[in-house]
């Protein structure tokens, strides 16, 4: 979302249960508290557990929720880098946009791009990044400037169709 690199887990930390029913006492917040006091694990879910945190509020399916599914109460609030505190997914929405827009929108940029193409990004695309930034940033962010920009370009407007495709 952000465009981190998160390295995968030392292999020696415990998974967490799948399900939250089976945490015993314990709420995934208190659970995510203990691999953050470990040093080992403490780095990458100072960096993560915020942006899951707000996200309590709703179930595995994204249904609504106010108890998890242990049926203990759900708590959306979650500290952000900077000693921060938001709340839901209204607080995600304003940390990043105070704290990491440019960050954020760099990042959905490159993946609006890359999968509008159908490849992984190359060089030559850097100047339609660059034009979606300006032309987004001008337009207030809005989210048909960033799909328009892409698919007037030449990038999109000329791309190549796999042998495959072009027999059928």
């Amino acid at each position: 979302m952000l465009g981190e690199y998160i390295p995968p887990p030392p292999a020696t930390v415990p998974a967490l249960p799948s399900d939250e029913s089976k945490m015993g006492n314990l709420t995934l917040r208190q659970a995510l508290a203990a691999h953050r006091a470990n040093p080992a694990c403490a780095g990458c879910h100072a960096r993560f557990d915020s942006y899951g945190l707000v996200f309590e509020g709703y179930g595995p399916i994204g249904e609504l929720r106010s108890k998890d599914l242990g049926g203990k109460p759900v708590d959306a609030r979650a500290p952000f880098p900077g000693g921060v505190e938001r709340s839901g997914v209204a607080g995600l929405q304003e940390f990043i946009r105070q704290e990491r827009q440019k960050d954020f929108l760099d990042t959905f940029g490159r993946k609006l791009v890359s999968y509008a193409l159908g490849r992984s990004l190359q060089p030559s695309d850097g100047q339609l990044l660059l034009r979606m930034q300006k032309r987004s940033a001008a337009e207030n962010y809005r989210f048909g400037t960033l799909v328009e920009t892409v698919v007037t370009s030449p990038q999109f407007r000329n791309r190549r169709v796999s042998a495959a495709l072009a027999r059928e």
